[in-house]
């Protein structure tokens, strides 16, 4: 979680979604994918000012991954393109959907997931150096000693979470690219929650196995982001995950 923090308010939609193609990953693909917020909301600082070039992030995967949360269309998702460290320096590059996708006219939070390089240490702290467009912006991730995974080393396909904001937190999961987790309620207090998800799906899903990150957002005023346990339902994700952050 960044060390900056501000009142983020309920956001109506800004118009009628548009048809949207599918933003999935080819079979065999480990492009990350996205969900959206479970209650997008306008980011607009404490003061009042447009917050929307901020940038936040959290280190996922038991440190073998990191997430940077942009806003935008929720339906495309930005891909990281590019990732480099020097010490525990990393830099990371951040290119929009294909110009010929039709992406839906909302404004949301999204989850770009990528890989830290081999040599960074998630025990310590870590800044991301993220390039994204006209948008230049360090996310400062605090290391954890509970991060055990060593970045390039493989993963244990096991459910992760980080918080990335007051109340916002992004949960990493491994499955089928086009079809990510739909969040059907999110509820919690004090230093703990629940998300429940979709389970009757009807969707077509690509035969792969990627990272996919879903935003969801509790009243920041009600939980604790000190030893939050979220318990996850349904959608064949059953079980719990100690946020981190």
């Amino acid at each position: 979680m960044t060390s900056a923090t501000r009142a983020v308010a309920a956001l109506s939609a800004l118009a009628a979604l548009l048809l949207a193609t599918g933003c999935t990953a080819a079979p065999g693909s480990t492009a990350p994918t996205s969900s959206p917020r479970s209650t997008p909301n306008e980011q607009v600082g404490g003061d009042g000012t447009d917050d929307s070039d901020d940038l936040e992030g959290a280190i996922l995967d038991d440190g073998r991954m990191f997430a940077v949360v942009t806003w935008g269309s929720s339906s495309c998702v930005p891909a990281v393109e590019e990732v480099a460290a020097e010490g525990q320096k990393v830099r990371v590059t951040l290119m929009d959907a294909a110009t010929d996708q039709v992406c839906t006219a909302d404004f949301a939070p999204r989850a770009s997931i990528g890989a830290l390089p081999e040599g960074v240490d998630p025990t310590q702290d870590v800044t991301l150096e993220v390039a994204y467009g006209d948008i230049s912006d360090d996310v400062d991730l605090d290391g954890d000693a509970a991060n055990s995974g060593a970045p390039g080393s493989s993963t244990e396909y096991l459910p992760s979470a980080g918080w990335v904001d007051d109340g916002l937190l992004v949960l990493l999961t491994w499955g089928s690219s086009g079809c990510p987790p739909i969040v059907e309620s999110v509820e919690g207090s004090g230093d703990a929650g629940t998300a429940t998800f979709a389970t009757d799906d009807d969707r077509m899903c690509t035969m792969d196995m990627a990272p996919r990150a879903t935003l969801l957002s509790f009243d920041d005023e009600a939980v604790s982001d000190d030893a939050f346990t979220l318990t996850l339902v349904g959608g064949g994700l059953d079980g719990t995950v100690t946020v981190r952050g």
